[in-house]
């Protein structure tokens, strides 16, 4: 099926460009209440779950044994932009399994921030893994090796221990199989599988509701969930689309973004969560898209759905201040 235009981009009085979209909202039974384009459709949810592959930190108990709080269970989330405290927590983390930044095997590389990218420059020769934006996520998981005595080397290997077990994990909450034939290789060098965008969506929902869980795996879910709701800033950075959201309405969404498109979202009051994919990558179409589809869940015309739509719907700007045009969502997240 071709998946509908969710995103309109005009210039003066004209549509310049447009984005095509799929997405689906479900309840933690897994039932589909609200959808558009192929949801049962299969892709890279990418850094959109972390707070999946951060479960083993806390199911090990090597969050508790090194102490870890809020602030260190959401950045072991993150997808940061490398801000200084950003850079200072990684480094924390892995002092207190022993280790240093040597232990990390994401790569370095500049921020995508451009404020925090020029500070980098002002102030450092290069960049080092810490500064990655999933410094975070893998200083999780050498605090998860060490403490469990798996080898920290190659931990971002297909067989490595640590990989086994987020595979097992990814499974059960998606229902997807994942196997060599739908991986992939992350931006961070850890593997990455295709699964259905629905499939994406319950996870995250039984997640935030426990239900089909184990009591335990249903605590550290929740565990993960109210970390990254209590500390946005360490899920993103300063302006960041996930860390805006959660504080347009503190401790009621959970948001986390994804290379190429890709959006997660799951909102504790309603007991829902939801993804979205935008067809040709663009961030900026899937953040319009989750604004408006979180939006649908909140009271109409209430202060929390105006910001929301506010977000979803923004002027364009030229260097001079001049609107020039508009991201506007379509009537699809609405039908």
């Amino acid at each position: 099926m071709q998946n509908p235009v969710t995103v309109e981009v005009t210039r003066g009085s004209s549509v310049e460009s447009r984005h095509r979209g799929l997405g689906v909202v479900v309840d933690g039974s897994g039932k589909t209440l609200f959808s558009f384009g192929d949801a049962e459709a299969a892709v890279f949810p990418r850094s959109a779950c972390k707070a999946m592959q951060a479960l083993p930190l806390v199911e090990s108990g090597a969050a508790d044994a090194y102490g870890f709080g809020s602030a260190e269970l959401a950045f072991a989330c993150a997808s940061h932009s490398g801000e200084d405290r950003h850079v200072e927590m990684a480094a924390s983390m892995l002092a207190k399994a022993g280790r240093d930044v040597s232990a990390l095997e994401c790569g370095a590389h500049w921020s995508s921030d451009q404020a925090t990218l020029i500070h980098q420059a002002r102030t450092i020769d290069r960049p080092t893994a810490l500064h990655n934006n999933c410094s975070g996520k893998h200083s999780g998981f050498v605090c998860t090796c060490v403490h469990s005595g798996a080898p920290v080397e190659n931990y971002v290997g297909y067989d490595h221990p640590l990989q086994r077990e987020i595979r097992d994990v990814m499974q059960g909450l998606t229902g997807a199989v994942l196997s060599a034939d739908n991986c992939g290789t992350d931006g961070c060098s850890i593997p990455t599988y295709a699964v259905p965008l629905k499939g994406l969506a319950h996870g995250f929902a039984k997640m935030l509701t426990g239900e089909g869980l184990s009591a335990p795996r249903a605590k550290a879910s929740r565990r993960l969930i109210d970390a990254c709701m209590a500390e946005p800033f360490y899920v993103a950075g300063t302006g960041r689309a996930c860390t805006r959201l959660m504080e347009v309405a503190p401790g009621k969404i959970f948001a986390k973004t994804g290379a190429e498109g890709v959006f997660v979202a799951a909102l504790p009051d309603q007991g829902l969560a939801m993804a979205v994919k935008c067809e040709d990558g663009t961030t900026r179409a899937a953040e319009a898209m989750i604004y408006a589809l979180i939006s649908r869940y909140f009271e109409n015309g209430g202060e929390t759905q105006t910001k929301l739509m506010a977000m979803a719907n923004r002027e364009m700007k030229n260097w001079n201040g001049m609107h020039v045009g508009d991201v506007r969502v379509t009537d699809v997240m609405f039908a």
